[in-house]
């Protein structure tokens, strides 16, 4: 009898429960395949896959969905994830994380990291927030690492690369979008305690620094692969190109190649083959990775100026590189050997992102320039554009924050302006 007259209440309990549980998770949008979690997508490779975009832009270029300001003064990109838009700028005294509604841009949230500033004449945050489920990572100018609850905003916690970690700042500040892989999170303090270091993402305990990895940072961005049946991350630096185990932080293999001035491009993986590229005349070079019982070699494929990228990045897709070159203008190079296949002039220096057969190319402007952005085929046959158009709103400083083509809009961020197109198919 007393089972019977609990039963109805369990069962009320029970269904209480379900929908507290489902008004929870209805409140955060499920992921997407067009979502765009961290610095250079999914994947960290500038691929995305959605499709049914616009082949052509009209004369002016794709409709404005809508215009925000606010989101501070900076570099910073853009992450798209979950319904909400994430992204980083310095708003008075101090740098911020800042949370986006997806359809009209209206502010969430916004959670202080640590203190705004400038390095080197340039003001601002420089990275991309990295979303992991409800967790949020954001790096600023200064090193402070901070993880927040993505519904809220909530601090969870909070280091430093520099006070915690033995970090050295580099001269333009840290622009590094910190990696998330299983239970941990990654970064690049640099110096002598350790060049990258783990963290648990949920609390921020240090799981390992990587000791006989000890490069300076400099402004790249790590990648995560497995070569050899090992899960490793490489990184690039002014001294070197290296890989480390995500386990425990081991050096894996290492090959010197000396940057100078700012290395910033994010290296580039694939069949047993690394490509790095960086700017002030040094160029780019390859390096095939294999291993025998002794462990890991490195041995350069080639090394030459066809592909000189200061900051605006390259991708690789289908067996081919593209990118900007201080030597040639937008490049397409072979990746297996570094030849030219084609060059053109296009919107001048900037950045470049894919998506449904297409680049879309971001001029970087400088002061006084258009900011001009174009669609272009993603061949190895030519540049062909289909369309281009003449950024609005454009601030005085240059436009370096990379395009972001999320969930059918292009997202273009110009210090405290974000700007978001409509580029889907009609």
């Amino acid at each position: 009898m007393k089972l019977k007259r609990l039963l109805p209440r369990l069962l009320v309990s029970g269904l209480l429960t379900l929908s507290a549980g489902s008004f929870a998770l209805a409140a955060d949008a499920p992921a997407k395949v067009g979502d765009w979690p961290q610095w250079r997508g999914p994947n960290r490779d500038d691929l995305s896959k959605e499709t049914g975009l616009l082949k052509e832009w009209p004369a002016a270029g794709p409709a404005l969905a809508w215009k925000i300001t606010g989101v501070g003064i900076g570099y910073s990109g853009v992450a798209v994830t979950g319904g909400k838009i994430f992204t980083m700028g310095d708003i008075g005294n101090d740098s911020h994380v800042i949370a986006l509604n997806e359809a009209d841009g209206k502010q969430l949230w916004s959670t202080k990291i640590g203190a705004s500033g400038q390095y080197g004449g340039f003001v601002g945050t420089r990275g991309t927030p990295t979303v992991d489920g409800n967790l949020v990572y954001a790096l600023n100018q200064h090193g402070d690492l901070i993880c927040v609850e993505a519904a809220t905003g909530k601090e969870v916690w909070k280091k430093s690369l520099t006070k915690d970690f033995g970090g050295g700042t580099p001269q333009w500040g840290y622009a590094e979008s910190p990696l998330v892989e299983g239970d941990v999170v990654m970064c690049t303090p640099g110096g002598k305690g350790g060049a990258i270091v783990a963290l648990n993402k949920k609390t921020g305990a240090t799981v390992w620094q990587s000791k006989d990895f000890t490069d300076g940072a400099h402004y790249s961005s790590l990648i995560i692969e497995t070569l050899f049946g090992q899960r490793q991350v490489i990184q690039l630096t002014a001294a070197s190109v290296a890989a480390v185990a995500v386990a425990d932080g081991k050096l894996l293999w290492q090959a010197k190649r000396p940057g100078k001035t700012a290395v910033v491009p994010t290296p580039i993986f694939s069949d047993n083959q690394v490509f790095v590229t960086s700017g002030y005349g040094v160029g780019c070079n390859a390096f095939t990775i294999s291993k025998d019982a002794s462990g890991y070699k490195t041995a350069e494929a080639y090394a030459n100026t066809n592909m000189i990228n200061h900051h605006g990045g390259v991708i690789l897709l289908d067996g081919f590189l593209y990118g900007f070159s201080d030597k040639g203008g937008w490049t397409c190079l072979d990746f297996k050997t570094g030849k030219v296949v084609w060059t053109n002039p296009g919107v001048n220096k900037g950045a470049i992102a894919y998506a449904d057969g297409h680049f879309y190319l971001r001029s970087e402007g400088g002061k006084g320039g258009k900011g001009t952005i174009a669609l272009i085929d993603a061949s190895s046959k030519g540049y062909v554009e289909h369309g281009r158009f003449d950024q609005p709103d454009r601030s005085d400083k240059n436009s370096w924050p990379h395009p972001v083509i999320s969930n059918g809009k292009m997202y273009i961020r110009d210090q405290d302006v974000l700007l978001c197109y409509d580029v889907k198919g009609k």
